[in-house]
């Protein structure tokens, strides 16, 4: 029959053909930001205080907060404060004194969740930035945050199929 002629047996990788008896390789599949970033984020406002962002970090166990300009409108994307920021900014004067909006990294860097984690990483080094903030295609609405420590997990535990570049 033509129809199971055309019929494969998925597995792992390589995909076998039940009629033919040979071995066709499976695509590999490039791991994408989408596969490595945290979904969702932890946002403040311009004008919150750094002992606030300082705060917000530690309640969530988070590397970085995302400032947003107009909390309602969580397409208002406008800058990364990270906890190197902080302590760089503890260093001047009290962080009560400090606000996010003063001491973000602006404009946030971004990446979309089906971005290779490749041009990712080249965007990151290339902005000397360790959080990304991925952005949807349409809207570019904030739907996480990927880090460097995102990347390096992501290398650890890649297989010889989901090896990209950079997960060499």
């Amino acid at each position: 029959m033509a129809a199971d002629a055309a019929r494969f047996l998925w597995r792992d990788s390589p995909v076998v053909s039940e009629t033919a008896q040979t071995t066709v390789e499976a695509p590999a599949v490039k791991p994408t930001v989408a596969d490595a970033m945290h979904w969702g984020l932890v946002q403040c406002a311009p004008e919150a205080s750094l002992r606030e962002v300082a705060r917000l970090m530690a309640d969530a166990v988070v590397h970085c907060v995302v400032v947003i300009d107009a909390p309602d409108d969580h397409a208002a994307l406008w800058g990364v404060v990270s906890d190197l920021d902080l302590v760089a900014a503890a260093t001047v004067r009290s962080l009560d004194d400090q606000r996010a909006g003063g001491t973000a990294m602006t404009p946030a860097v971004t990446a979309f969740p089906h971005e290779s984690l490749e041009s990712a990483a080249e965007r990151m080094t290339a902005h000397g930035v360790s959080h990304l903030v991925v952005v949807d295609d349409a809207r570019r609405r904030p739907l996480g945050v990927m880090s460097t420590l995102d990347l390096v997990r992501t290398f650890a535990v890649a297989t010889p199929e989901r090896r990209c570049h950079v997960c060499a």
